[in-house]
């Protein structure tokens, strides 16, 4: 090093320019041991009977699920909103047992969710097959709008998006395997966008040029409003086209994605039509039924419909599990039922009155199968000890990363602290994983953070105003464990208790039953500490979080940051 000039002043000055240098500097990454996640909700306990599977088919925040078949092979995605990596895709050969196989878009360069809440970004992809290659095509809500991506590899890569110029949410591509021609369906504005009433909305169609990819003709209105547009229905959305017996179907959701969700279907003798809506509709819903009820299932509709394995129909759909009235955490889920044809060629996934039920016989009596690596239903245990290479496909992030902030290495995880908060429009060091039920437990074992203002530890999050942070923090006083909520504007800490005894490690735990949670650490591995011992989960529940207009599902797991 060389001595420092002989003037004061200057020494001083240099010092000065050197310090917020130095100050700024990046801290040392958090390390996680492992993370552990188990579920135990009380629909999942009683046994699976050989050639049978639960519902819901993916559990927790898996919405607006869209399905194709492939020869033997049927490939199945979801809304993911402003999470990062966007879209994920699984695989399945018998639409019971599904493992993921990664995201559609899982690149940061494909697409930019700066700055967008939790519930804007990707709505309702849907997922089709033609001629050797996979379109997935969706809306980017508050930024882009409509675009397409394409795949020769379901497990990718996936192109970047190709851009639509058309209005709407909820686009779905039809191949009309009779004439070679295709057709673009999605939700738009109604008639002269003159809407007649709040929620009216319009499903129109254009064609779609397969070689040049691009929209074709004129764009026209094939539902105005609904099924019955002198009711007012609402919403009408997640149109799909399907062939059969020389007819073509349309399968539309309607009433909005809450209780007052709904399933409807229509026909014609073309895809541009008229179509005229079936007399018996809705094909599925449970408005008319007690929410309330132990093990009721709420909120059914945007279904896709596809020929299963045993040359049958089957219905993918969303739909919520309260575990109070009209309240949950997990989201809108992905749930598998089979369709049955009337004799007059019209499709109903579940006779008016019927619940939802929990365990279902499968397509060709297969048994169901639970993966270790990827629990997708079910009572569970999870754990990850960052031994792989690569994070596994169910940890997502919130929007798009700028840096590598996160590192496995030795079987750790690395989180390097960052000024970005949860509460924030952008791109923390958070990883979370989907809450799957009411009743769970999870915990993480951690490093205490070896640097001066900075907190570590796990969060549980809906969105950036209601989420629960609970950890370690280190300052010039010493280390603490506290837990943090922030259900509205700002966050308030509930709870701080000092480690005078300056651990190394600790582990945290947060143990969820229904409607409360409580929290605990421990310095010395098994010997817990109580450290909330109960707290509401309601905070964190859809309802809290925006009710019918939020559209996500709580997510849980390792989270760092650098103190404000």
């Amino acid at each position: 090093m060389k001595p420092c000039p002989s003037s004061v002043k200057t020494c001083t000055l240099l010092l000065g320019l050197a310090l917020p240098v130095l100050l700024s500097a990046a801290p040392a990454p958090v390390t996680f041991d492992q993370f552990t996640y188990t579920g135990r909700d009380d629909v999942f306990t009683p046994p699976l009977p050989a050639g049978h599977y639960r519902n819901p088919i993916l559990a927790g925040y898996y919405p607006d699920p869209s399905i194709c078949r492939v020869g033997d092979d049927y490939y199945l995605i979801n809304s993911s909103f402003s999470h990062f990596p966007g879209i994920p895709i699984f695989h399945s050969t018998d639409l019971v047992n599904w493992t993921q196989l990664g995201h559609v878009i899982d690149r940061p360069d494909q697409l930019n969710f700066d700055g967008l809440g939790i519930t804007r970004g990707l709505f309702a992809p849907t997922i089709s097959y033609h001629d050797g290659t996979f379109y997935v095509i969706c809306t980017l809500v508050r930024r882009g709008g409509n675009f397409m991506v394409t795949a020769t590899d379901p497990a990718g890569p996936w192109s970047d998006p190709i851009w639509l110029d058309f209005d709407g949410i909820d686009p779905s591509l039809f191949f009309d395997e009779s004439t070679g021609r295709a057709w673009m369906l999605n939700n738009g504005n109604p008639p002269d966008n003159q809407p007649l009433y709040n929620g009216h909305r319009a499903i129109w169609i254009q064609e779609f040029d397969i070689a040049a990819q691009k929209l074709v003709g004129e764009r026209s209105i094939i539902v105005n409003g609904g099924v019955d547009l002198s009711t007012k229905p609402v919403w009408i959305e997640g149109p799909h086209l399907y062939q059969r017996d020389g007819w073509y179907y349309l399968c539309c959701a309607e009433g909005g994605t809450s209780s007052h969700h709904s399933q409807v279907i229509l026909r014609s003798k073309s895809p541009t039509g008229p179509f005229t809506p079936w007399a018996d509709n809705p094909i599925l819903t449970q408005r008319d039924l007690d929410g309330t009820v132990p093990g009721a299932v709420t909120c059914t509709g945007h279904a896709d419909l596809v020929i299963g394995p045993d040359g049958n129909w089957w219905s993918v759909f969303l739909a919520c599990r309260p575990y109070a009235p009209d309240t949950w955490t997990t989201g809108r889920e992905t749930f598998l039922l089979p369709v049955t044809w009337t004799a007059d060629g019209w499709p109903r996934i579940l006779p008016h009155g019927d619940r939802v039920p929990a365990i279902v016989a499968s397509p060709n009596a297969v048994d169901f199968v639970p993966d270790p690596a990827q629990p997708l239903n079910g009572n569970f245990t999870w754990t990850d000890t960052f031994d792989t290479a690569e994070l596994s496909p169910l940890w997502i992030m919130l929007r798009t990363p700028k840096t590598d902030w996160w590192q496995l290495a030795d079987g750790q995880l690395r989180l390097t602290p960052q000024h970005e908060l949860i509460s924030g429009e952008g791109n923390p060091s958070y990883l979370g994983r989907r809450i799957q039920h009411a009743k769970f437990e999870t915990s993480a074992r951690l490093r205490v953070p070896a640097d001066d203002g900075v907190t570590a530890g796990l969060a549980l999050m809906q969105n950036e105003t209601h989420h629960y942070v609970w950890g370690v923090r280190r300052t010039a006083d010493g280390l603490s464990v506290f837990v943090e909520l922030q259900n509205g504007a700002e966050p308030a800490t509930l709870v701080t208790l000092p480690l005078p005894a300056n651990p190394t490690t600790i582990d945290l735990r947060l143990t969820a039953d229904n409607e409360t949670f409580a929290f605990a650490y421990a310095t010395t591995a098994g010997v817990w500490q109580p450290l909330l011992p109960s707290a509401a989960s309601y905070p964190v529940s859809v309802q809290a979080a925006g009710g019918g207009l939020h559209f996500t599902g709580a997510i849980v797991g390792p989270y760092a940051r650098i103190e404000p």
